[in-house]
């Protein structure tokens, strides 16, 4: 009766405290919908259009990496292929973006399982470097691909503004609801999956995979369905990106930075958690931007001196990410 009570106990704590993350997180969503009221500056506007995209990217990239434990170097093919995916859709074929964005996901997931296959069954450093290989070699593919417009990219066509084609020349606002819908909808799912079967095999394949599998673990299947999902929301951001600039090109859309752009924020915010790549997003993204349209336009490379000199001491001081000043870093979702 005494263990029947606790257990009791033990869920019903369980399950408020996930209502309370969830109302939380919404929370949380409502007030940065306040933000387009608040600011009316246009380059600010797109900073915080770029922060709310990394903070999804990132959250992306950390099913993947923080959660399942793979390092992935290369999630730049997977943006890059969203982007191209809805650019040549809509520049080519007049197909809505909205029909891009979605081929661009279903593409880019096939893609990482067909990668997966290979790719998972290298281990630690390895697997990361296969990553980096694979990622830059899509990129010299791209520069080649006249279809695509190899080097040259592709120009989006000047339109009225409208949901229709992801187009407004004139107002950031709707761009910055969107980047903000997909942090949401990265964050939701993140909730859902982290304390779900797939969850706790991806959490238990990181920790120590051969105890995983002696325990009944599918670690194959459970490292391809990370990569599938991350891959996913990684190329749909990719698309949106594209329709944000208008234009892309090989270099802007698919070179290894924008891998490192992903993966930083998670990793100093706090890798394996729900909010530690939007904090790690919030500080780097601005840092980056500020730090560049500021101090970068002598050529002196001293916001990179900057920007690199803040990420060296944060992850000096705080190995376990900046989420752990606020709360001693926990596993899973508690954190």
């Amino acid at each position: 009766m005494t263990q029947n009570t606790i257990t009791t106990s033990s869920m019903s704590s369980f399950i408020g405290g996930r209502r309370r993350q969830l109302l939380t997180a919404l929370a949380v969503f409502v007030v940065i919908a306040l933000v387009p009221r608040l600011v009316t500056d246009v380059y600010m506007m797109n900073v915080l259009i770029l922060t709310l995209l990394f903070a999804a990217l990132s959250q992306s990239w950390n099913l993947l990496g923080g959660y399942c434990g793979q390092v992935s170097l290369g999630h730049a093919l997977y943006f890059g292929i969203g982007a191209y995916a809805t650019s040549i859709l809509y520049v080519k074929f007049g197909i809505t973006p909205w029909g891009g964005l979605l081929t661009g996901g279903i593409i880019a997931a096939l893609i990482a399982l067909a990668l997966g296959y290979p790719c998972f069954r290298l281990k630690g450093h390895y697997f990361s470097i296969a990553t980096i290989v694979i990622a830059e070699i899509g990129l010299l593919l791209f520069h080649n691909w006249d279809y695509a417009g190899a080097a040259l990219g592709i120009q989006w066509p000047f339109t009225p503004d409208s949901w229709w084609t992801l187009q407004f020349a004139r107002d950031k606002a709707p761009y910055f609801y969107f980047a903000l819908a997909l942090f949401a909808v990265t964050w939701l799912v993140t909730f859902a999956i982290v304390e779900s079967k797939w969850g706790y095999w991806w959490r238990a394949v990181k920790d120590n995979a051969e105890a995983a599998e002696s325990l009944g673990v599918t670690i194959f299947h459970s490292k391809m369905a990370a990569a599938a999902i991350s891959a996913f929301f990684t190329a749909v951001g990719g698309g949106f990106y594209a329709a944000f600039v208008s234009y892309i090109d090989p270099d802007s859309v698919m070179h290894f930075r924008f891998s490192l752009l992903m993966a930083l924020p998670a990793v100093l915010g706090g890798v394996g958690s729900l909010w530690g790549p939007a904090i790690g997003a919030l500080i780097l993204i601005p840092l980056a931007e500020l730090t560049r349209s500021y101090l970068g336009g002598s050529g002196s490379g001293l916001d990179l001196v900057i920007y690199g000199g803040l990420v060296m001491i944060v992850s000096l001081t705080r190995p376990e990410g900046i989420l752990s000043i606020i709360k001693p870093a926990k596993r899973g979702a508690t954190a």
